[in-house]
């Protein structure tokens, strides 16, 4: 632990002087001398290596053509990912907040979306997703500069994963800004109904530049495909990509970087800021299960665009992930409603439209990762895995995590993050190492070992856990100390619609 600590915060430094001087590419990085653990990395994990633009002259090869069905599907995705978070979350969330609440909680999640939109295209995507260190890339995309070529008049290729096929890289930075947004907004449920509106977005500030933003990068950033050309390249290739990639970490859409990542931030802020007035003692149930089920409902449908567009690809991973989304998804909804009914005597609107958002975050990691058989046996666990979440676990932990963001988003994205490491195994029906540029390496089938694997995704669970934990809690004291995070008892009392934003939802 000890070491994880350190090394902790060497990452804190490195990212700090990365965010704040200019990029330089760090010396490369020591990677297993092995071939799997050096290229054990997803078969169809989010990639932004950008595709150079070939000199503009006679005897250059003509610039890559970006292809249109691909470019078409990431467009819907993206539009898709906007829909899981205004209205799909907003209204989710909504629902399950007293009535007097109900507007604070709107205005918080689309607010949030649209700075962190905001911030990724001042700085984020390239602190993300441009070659920097192990940590934290560097500042190349800073304002998005780049996008466009103006010598060769055309825009910027991103990789996809698949030797020379591309995508424009405005699409692509267009889709990550939606997952960016998402997993910030998907924190506020911890702290619903007590925390000052101004402190939200401070705290929104801090925590998407220095956890979400290296967490991205240590995940997701790599060369692109075209750069494993020979075995002989590949320990300088992967040096240059991010920390968990390294490692060979399988996180298809975003169980690390997105639910895990977001969830320790909620269960700190719901420690930190403490309990609702009358926590235990007075009533705080849901104000409108309707449309906590349209949230739900409206989240189902955006998280095909989620998953599957975290192909990058209108491919067979792709549909890979669109039906294991689909089917883990349904099997979470019945073990919840079954686990509820055996626990509770009843199963409730409320269990089921839980269940779906559980079987959802737990196929996330593992969704173009593993087979059909997988898929549904990470949702059959994950329904009763997030009802234990949000009974047993939220007893003992003692937080008043307000709409359970760590007894699902946490609980059910370790699950499905550690469960990937089994079912990607090509004995159990998992794909596997398959992508044409894992050839280039010389990784076979033969090659995958369940436990190696497990192991690589259980330090990635934990790296973000900590990771998470360390930055959330710097960001809440820092905000605490300088405009304060909670609101008067009074205030609370009377309810943040009128309070913090002077309207009410359902009128007075």
């Amino acid at each position: 632990m000890k070491k994880l600590l350190v090394s902790l915060a060497l990452g804190l430094s490195l990212l700090t002087a990365a965010t704040f001087a200019p990029a330089q590419t760090a010396a490369p990085a020591t990677v297993a001398s092995e071939a799997k653990a050096e290229a054990a990395a997803p078969a169809a994990a989010p990639a932004a290596a950008v595709a150079a633009a070939p000199a503009a002259d006679a005897s250059a090869p003509a610039a890559p053509v970006p292809n249109k069905g691909d470019t078409a599907w990431m467009m819907v995705s993206t539009l898709l990912v906007i829909l899981m978070t205004v209205p799909g979350l907003a209204l989710f969330y909504g629902g399950l907040v007293r009535s007097k609440n109900m507007l604070s909680i709107l205005m918080q999640v689309m607010v949030t979306f649209s700075l962190i939109v905001v911030l990724w295209f001042i700085y984020g995507y390239s602190l993300a997703f441009t070659e920097g260190n192990q940590f934290i890339g560097g500042l190349d995309r800073l304002f998005m500069k780049g996008i466009w070529d103006n010598a060769a008049g055309t825009f910027a290729n991103a990789a996809t994963f698949s030797k020379g096929v591309y995508i424009p890289e405005i699409i692509y930075a267009a889709f990550q800004a939606t997952f960016a947004g998402i997993t910030c907004t998907l924190i506020v449920g911890s702290f619903a109904e007590r925390i000052k509106f101004s402190a939200v977005l401070a705290f929104m500030v801090l925590w998407f530049t220095f956890s979400y933003l290296p967490m991205a990068h240590m995940v997701w950033f790599w060369a692109g495909p075209d750069a494993y050309v020979s075995k002989e390249v590949v320990d300088k290739v992967n040096a240059t990509a991010g920390m968990m990639w390294q490692w060979g970490a399988l996180d298809f859409a975003g169980g690390t970087v997105v639910h895990i990542n977001a969830a320790v931030a909620g269960l700190v802020g719901a420690y930190f800021i403490g309990k609702r007035v009358g926590y235990g003692k007075e009533s705080m149930a849901p104000h409108s299960l309707t449309l906590t089920m349209v949230g739900a409902a409206l989240l189902w449908v955006g998280w095909f665009g989620f998953n599957a567009g975290s192909a990058l690809e209108a491919n067979g991973f792709a549909a890979l992930a669109f039906i294991n989304t689909f089917g883990a998804t349904a099997a979470a909804v019945l073990t919840w409603s079954i686990g509820e009914a055996l626990h509770k005597g009843k199963a409730s609107m409320l269990g089921a439209a839980s269940g779906a958002v559980a079987g959802l975050v737990a196929i996330t990691p593992a969704c173009g990762n593993v087979g059909i058989g997988g898929a549904l046996i990470i949702g059959l666990i994950s329904g009763f895995a997030g009802l234990w979440g949000v009974t047993g676990l939220k007893k003992l932990l003692g937080a008043d995590d307000t709409l359970d963001v760590f007894g699902v988003h946490g609980v059910c994205g370790i699950l499905g993050a550690i469960l990937t490491g089994v079912f990607n195994s090509p004995s159990l029906g998992g794909p596997g190492f398959v992508a044409d540029w894992v050839t280039a390496t010389g990784i076979t089938a033969a090659d995958y070992s369940i436990s190696a694997q497990v192991w690589v995704q259980t330090k990635a669970v934990l790296t973000t856990v900590v990771w998470s934990g360390v930055v959330s809690f710097v960001a809440y004291f820092i905000v605490d100390k300088t405009i304060g995070l909670r609101v008067s008892e009074e205030d609370e009392r009377e309810g943040l619609d009128i309070t913090s934003h002077g309207e009410s939802a359902y009128g007075r």
